[in-house]
């Protein structure tokens, strides 16, 4: 019997402690060509509005395709920006096995692979983390990222100066103008929906890095060309390169994958400035199914 998985099912199964290291084992297979992977197909329903994207992909653990609706409309409205449902099969027999809820599954698995990253990338003893966002990847990522480092302070900003002082009183953060909370900082993550850039090459700390995981569209940028002419490092070469504003528009050179970084075939830096560019990818939704899935599957 096919299961169906809700977004309860998937928070009771789902943690950053599995989910982690499953992003890296799934990038760094990616990267070294294991996995069949088309670039996303988004179809535009409203332009800045609605958008309907299909995400396939073929892994070693599973097959399976997610169907994503980014409604940036929604932002304000109690309703996600993000919505979906993941159809996940056994790779080797072709068997439907689960239909999953994608919204968790898009929230947690982005977060998880900026996490690992950061374990990789981050200065070695980072103290302070600054969130340019107050939504649900901000709330996201603070979680995924004290799996990684242990932070003295966390500083948030938002557009919305009312949205960064919930926040901070939520999690126990300092809200912050916007330059005053990059400079310094350690660890900077980015998760908006805007269509300039914000962030400035010249706040950053020399070591800082950069997790950028907004503005998923080619003419959409968070960080400015100073930011990106730092250490680039992305999820995929070939998707950035048609989805991501601010490689395409900054012509920043890549360094690497971070599926090269996880495997060790590319080593950048820890002392240098870098940035992480995430439009994400199929994978990393149908491993993170897979996960849940076999977590949560009748044994026996």
């Amino acid at each position: 019997m096919v299961m169906t998985l809700s977004e309860a099912d998937i928070a009771e199964a789902l943690t950053y402690d599995r989910l982690i290291p499953a992003m890296e084992r799934a990038l760094a297979d990616f990267s070294a060509g294991k996995v069949i992977q088309p670039v996303r197909s988004m179809l535009t329903i409203e332009e800045g509005q609605r958008f309907l994207g299909v995400m396939p992909a073929v892994a070693e653990t599973g097959m399976g395709a997610k169907l994503v609706c980014f409604f940036p409309k929604n932002a304000g409205t109690g309703m996600p920006t993000h919505l979906g449902m993941i159809m996940l099969f056994d790779p080797e027999t072709g068997q439907p096995l689960a239909f999953l809820d994608g919204r968790l599954i898009t929230e947690m698995r982005t977060a998880a692979v900026s996490a690992a990253v950061t374990k990789h990338l981050a200065p070695r003893n980072c103290r302070v983390l600054a969130l340019l966002a107050s939504g649900v990847q901000a709330a996201a990522h603070l979680e995924a990222l004290r799996h990684v480092c242990h932070f003295d302070e966390v500083r948030v900003w938002s557009r919305t100066p009312d949205h960064a002082q919930r926040f901070a009183s939520r999690h126990g953060a300092k809200a912050m103008a916007l330059e005053m909370a990059v400079r310094g900082a350690d660890v900077i993550v980015t998760a908006t929906n805007s269509l300039e850039p914000f962030l400035r090459g010249e706040w950053l700390k020399h070591g800082a890095h950069v997790n950028a995981v907004g503005s998923p569209r080619p003419t959409w940028r968070e960080l400015d060309d100073d930011t990106m002419h730092n250490i680039l490092v992305v999820d995929s070469r070939e998707a950035v390169q048609k989805e991501s504003g601010d490689v395409i528009l900054s012509q920043a050179p890549i360094f690497a994958e971070v599926g090269e970084v996880f495997a060790g075939t590319k080593v950048a830096d820890r002392s240098a400035t870098t940035v992480f560019k995430s439009v994400g990818i199929a994978v990393e939704d149908i491993v993170t199914a897979r996960l849940i899935y076999d977590i949560m599957a009748p044994k026996g």
